[in-house]
């Protein structure tokens, strides 16, 4: 069975070369003192390809794009501003860079890491919007490490 990124069993929604992008991603996250979270819901319904925090409370949103494709069909990303400090978007070195918004950061990854090319402005989110999303942050976390523990327990409610 194929496993997405976090050992899970992968929904069959992400591309190997998505999931490549969000492997580099997060080890990037990580090493700069963010934890994160992939395919998180958010209050309005959408899903954040990765979610991450730091111990400030910062909150992050990656929007991985595997392909020019897959960033044409995007006409939500605009929607993610609010809902994050920092938004940037994700691509492998084959995706080419200009046809990102300069509007976001840019994060260039491969399977093993990757580089911000272009830092995401800081525009603080609305603390109602922060609380919200912190707590289905710790949740989504919650809920993945019981499934690990206990695959058989009741779903999710």
């Amino acid at each position: 069975m194929r496993e997405d990124w976090q050992g899970l069993p992968a929904d069959g929604r992400q591309s190997e070369t998505a999931l490549m992008i969000a492997r580099g991603v997060r080890r990037l996250l990580r090493a700069r003192g963010f934890s994160s979270l992939t395919e998180l819901p958010l209050t309005d319904g959408r899903r954040a390809d990765i979610a991450a925090v730091n111990r400030d409370g910062e909150v992050l949103i990656v929007e991985v794009k595997s392909s020019p494709a897959d960033f044409r069909a995007d006409r939500k990303w605009r929607d993610y501003v609010a809902c994050c400090d920092r938004l940037y978007f994700a691509i492998s070195e084959r995706t080419p860079a200009g046809l990102m918004p300069l509007e976001a950061g840019l994060i260039v990854a491969d399977p093993y890491g990757a580089e911000i090319v272009r830092e995401a402005e800081l525009q603080r989110m609305a603390s109602a919007s922060r609380r919200a999303l912190l707590l289905r942050f710790a949740q989504a976390a919650a809920d993945r490490l019981h499934r690990l523990a206990d695959p058989g327990a009741t779903p999710e409610f």
